[in-house]
């Protein structure tokens, strides 16, 4: 187990009963099923994966981590819910994806491998965490210099609460009832804010939206509930 104290235990126990599902695209998971060629897409287009050594912090049941893997990135996924770590080893060994799996957390790995990485991944993860802030800067120092880092969450907003909370969550139902607690959602400024103090430089920023009546998602410019960050580790830096 970590030797932080980074994580919180009902989180993991709730991500522990759902690991035999992560790769059912009809399940619980089903919105990352959905965004993440949108994401993927982005990610590529900005870092180039191919050749690349990338780290997906929070990685679950290898998703995005796969994903990555298949566009030519050698690629590690780190989670501290091994449940879903033994998912993802097995449906890598299936799909024969260049991406391995560790049980540590991201603290722990950026004080035994700091700089090892091209590309840092943290979506959907932040928003799960006590302190968002030390996961920001572990990912930082995982970084080599020029690396690129990407943060996806929640806007801690009114109509957050409304959309991923009480409609995604109550009415539309594609989340299981107490996936998300409000009070963990962070504003864009305050993530930026993170990285900054953790040495990255903002390069681009997309809000990720939800089409309830054609069950899609896009990438634009709308950051008011879901968005993500790409930020970009600037050379020379000292390390936080």
């Amino acid at each position: 187990m970590s030797k932080h104290n980074n994580f919180d235990a009902a989180e993991l126990d709730k991500f522990q009963a759902l690991a035999s599902r992560w790769w059912d695209p009809e399940s619980e998971f089903r919105p990352l099923h959905a965004i993440n060629p949108h994401r993927l897409e982005w990610i590529d287009r900005l870092a180039v994966l191919a050749g690349k050594q990338a780290l997906d912090v929070g990685c679950g049941g290898g998703i995005l981590a796969e994903a990555m893997a298949h566009r030519g990135a050698a690629v590690l996924g780190i989670d501290l819910a091994d449940k879903g770590l033994k998912v993802a080893t097995l449906h890598a060994a299936s799909s024969k994806a260049a991406v391995s799996y560790r049980h540590v957390a991201a603290e722990d790995l950026a004080a035994e491998a700091p700089a090892a990485f091209d590309v840092v991944t943290c979506m959907e993860m932040l928003e799960h965490v006590p302190n968002p802030a030390q996961v920001v800067a572990a990912c930082a120092t995982l970084l080599k210099p020029g690396g690129w880092a990407f943060f996806s969450t929640i806007n801690r907003s009114p109509l957050s609460w409304l959309i991923a909370v009480f409609g995604a969550e109550r009415v539309l139902k594609v989340l299981p009832r107490g996936t998300h607690d409000f009070a963990k959602f962070i504003r864009p400024a305050e993530l930026k804010a993170m990285a900054a103090a953790a040495g990255l430089v903002l390069r681009d920023e997309r809000g990720l939206r939800y089409h309830p009546v054609t069950k899609t998602f896009s990438l634009g410019n709308w950051m008011g509930v879901n968005y993500l960050l790409a930020m970009q580790k600037v050379r020379g830096a000292l390390q936080p």
